[in-house]
């Protein structure tokens, strides 16, 4: 069983270790017998998704976001089509941002997206850091994690999260949060999500196997100390909630 995960702008947008996410899957997908190859593009390099079964971008500056724009309309028809073959994307942080029609900069110039979907995002001048947590859409256990962002992202109708027990969503305090649609995942979590939500990382797994047609093992793998770990942060940020 082979595997090939594209990881977009490491060098650039993994301001949190996003590529702990990245790390984390392959490790899982390693332990299931799966031998992953993984492709680091940057924004030197001629993106090529043509054999990618998993995309990945995390999060980056403002400044460091806007030249991934720059580029974002040449490669669209390229990302929607991985998309449209069933490939596994997930963007986290100000990432997420890009895979709309547009982002408003905090001067008002308009920066065209991949356009996979319709939402829209403007920057403001209100930073919202703080830890997350959120009601999925997908899995039963709830989300846990931090955000750092200073945008709101309206035209979103099939949320990740539903609601936010804590923290800033899309648009509004505790409101829906992140995106998907089919295998495309999108969140403002930023950081290390799949390494802090081990349900989350399930769900990928599971959508991969699918992907690849492969039979699912009875038991997905457990890496030591995760779902601890898991447990630990819920129980320290439910006791926030008011």
């Amino acid at each position: 069983m082979e595997l090939t995960m594209v990881h977009l702008y490491p060098d650039s947008m993994s301001l949190y270790g996003e590529y702990a996410n990245v790390l984390v899957l392959r490790r899982h997908l390693e332990a299931m017998g799966v031998e992953v190859t993984v492709r680091n593009f940057t924004c030197e390099d001629t993106l090529d998704f043509s054999d990618a079964d998993f995309i990945y971008m995390g999060a980056g500056t403002e400044k460091r976001q806007k030249s991934v724009l720059i580029a974002a309309p040449y490669y669209a028809p390229a990302l929607k089509a991985a998309a449209e073959r069933g490939a596994v994307l997930l963007f986290t942080g100000n990432a997420m941002e890009t895979l709309g029609t547009s982002v408003t900069d905090a001067e008002g110039k308009v920066w065209p997206g991949f356009a996979l979907a319709d939402f829209t995002t403007v920057e403001t001048e209100k930073r919202d850091p703080g830890d997350v947590v959120a009601t999925p859409a997908l899995w039963d256990a709830p989300a846990v994690g931090f955000m750092n962002k200073c945008s709101v992202t309206r035209g979103i109708t099939t949320p990740l999260f539903p609601s936010l027990l804590l923290g800033f969503g899309n648009e509004a305090e505790h409101g829906a949060e992140g995106y998907v649609s089919g295998n495309v995942f999108a969140t403002h979590l930023t950081g290390p999500a799949l390494v802090k939500n081990p349900d989350f990382l399930d769900l990928l797994l599971r959508r991969l196997f699918a992907r690849k047609g492969w039979e699912l093992p009875e038991v997905l793998p457990v890496l030591p100390h995760e779902r601890e770990a898991y447990d630990v942060t819920l129980r320290e940020l439910r006791a926030r909630i008011k």
